[in-house]
């Protein structure tokens, strides 16, 4: 990690990033709010993992987004591609060695309610681990004894719920169930996602909670909905779908984050 973290202190060049961001798919267009953005591929960072997932840059890229100092992965490794839940802990370390203290977290997902339409963006409030697998297995330290009735930092969730608000973006709330991929769920598992209290369903982002949570990083997370989930509507989900999709609500997401992070930043 030590290597990674000199690379980057040296390209960012003094600036020193509070806020994190993690980009899921189809959402690198968010990287275009960034003012005099500094890009570094993974490929070029000691530790960083590289994924081959199409709609993932797998690039970092920091600079200011409403005038406040951030440092976004854009581009994140899935279980799916490795069998590695913790494909993610290198990145989420150096993110909180050049002084980030808040992680937010966005993904793709697929919709369990009808009026959670493709385009729309729901706030994640809570998490369901579906898939049972933990990054911290095989941690030797207490550390891996995270506590997780608080994941999901409740200032945080105001303050995005005020910047949808503030900029007139509709955003719902709801709990992201978390399936290991890469195939789609069965509509069988869509009608039991429901049963057990699931808003949306996907195949990223707990994990990430999890390190950073174990980390001490305070967590805001959200999901990009680009499809309604297996059986929903007689259609077949695919991959295309979800980058077409993400845009849209991309572009939604990140008006709510540019206002959330400027009032963030404002309160330092």
């Amino acid at each position: 990690m030590t290597a990674a973290l000199d690379l980057l202190q040296a390209r960012l060049g003094g600036l020193a990033p509070r806020f994190g961001i993690v980009l899921g798919s189809g959402l690198g267009s968010l990287v275009s709010a960034i003012e005099d953005p500094v890009r570094v591929s993974y490929a070029d960072i000691p530790g960083f993992p590289v994924s081959a997932v199409s709609g993932h840059a797998g690039e970092v890229v920091a600079g200011r987004l409403g005038g406040v100092p951030v440092v976004m992965l854009s581009g994140r490794v899935h279980f799916y591609e490795t069998g590695d839940a913790n494909a993610m802990r290198v990145p989420i370390e150096v993110l909180k060695e050049l002084g980030v203290e808040t992680l937010i977290l966005t993904n793709s997902a697929g919709s369990l309610r009808e009026e959670l339409a493709p385009g729309s963006v729901m706030q994640i409030t809570d998490h369901i681990n579906y898939s049972g697998i933990n990054p911290l297995i095989g941690e030797e330290s207490d550390r891996r004894f995270v506590g997780m009735t608080a994941a999901y930092d409740a200032a945080l969730a105001e303050t995005m719920r005020a910047a949808a608000a503030k900029t007139g973006t509709p955003m719902s709330q709801g709990v992201y169930m978390w399936f290991s991929g890469p195939s789609f769920e069965t509509p069988a598992e869509i009608r039991m996602a429901r049963i057990l209290g699931a808003d949306a369903v996907g195949m990223s982002t707990v994990p990430e909670v999890i390190i950073a949570r174990m980390l001490g990083l305070r967590v805001a997370a959200a999901s990009v909905i680009t499809n309604y989930g297996a059986g929903m509507t007689g259609s077949e989900l695919s991959h295309e779908e979800t980058k077409d999709m993400a845009p849209i609500g991309g572009a939604r997401l990140a008006a709510i984050l540019k206002e959330m992070i400027a009032a963030g930043g404002s309160k330092a």
